[in-house]
């Protein structure tokens, strides 16, 4: 089960409401996000609501790599 689906059937378990109206919660905060957050970052909320959280890690992992060497931390070779 994606962390999508997880979420709705946690919306409809909290509130009683329809499985519908949870999905349109859903969608309706995603869609604030989406808009709020910078773009890199907004751009990994559907992989993430898929369940894909090991692509994140990855580009994470990735990013603090070149950050670290940005401002002299230590670099992997």
């Amino acid at each position: 089960m994606s962390t999508g689906k997880t979420l709705v059937e946690l919306i409809r378990e909290k509130t009683g409401v329809s499985a519908e109206q949870a999905q349109q919660a859903v969608d309706v905060v995603v869609g604030f996000l989406k808009e709020k957050l910078p773009e890199p970052v907004a751009a990994q909320l559907d992989q993430v609501l898929k369940g894909d959280i090991g692509a994140l890690g990855e580009q994470i992992d990735a990013a603090k790599t070149l950050l670290g060497g940005l401002f002299g931390g230590k670099k992997e070779d």
